[in-house]
């Protein structure tokens, strides 16, 4: 299976009803059904701004955002954790649900 991190020469910007900023970090695997994909956010704007968020996400395989829950299957969780090593802000965040 095909896995990818995503470090962007020029960082994605998103919008949400409470701020927006750029993704930071981005780690996402490849499955038969779609790429989940977790998202550091940095907000730059509105009443979030100067925070960070974690956004659990789902891209289909063309790499359109899509609206539904971002679900994992568990056999993938190894590939996930490997490419979390590589973002090192996203993993000490996630870290923190599991202590």
């Amino acid at each position: 299976m095909k896995r990818t991190t995503n470090r962007f020469a020029k960082p994605r910007s998103f919008s949400l009803h409470w701020g927006s900023g750029v993704i930071a970090e981005q780690v996402q695997i490849v499955t038969p059904y779609h790429r989940p994909t977790i998202q550091l956010l940095k907000f730059s704007d509105g009443p979030a701004k100067g925070s960070e968020g974690v956004r659990f996400c789902v891209y289909d395989h063309r790499g359109r955002f899509q609206r539904m829950p971002c679900i994992i299957d568990a056999q993938d969780f190894m590939k996930l954790r490997s490419e979390l090593a590589k973002a090192p802000r996203l993993q000490q965040l996630i870290a923190r649900l599991v202590r």
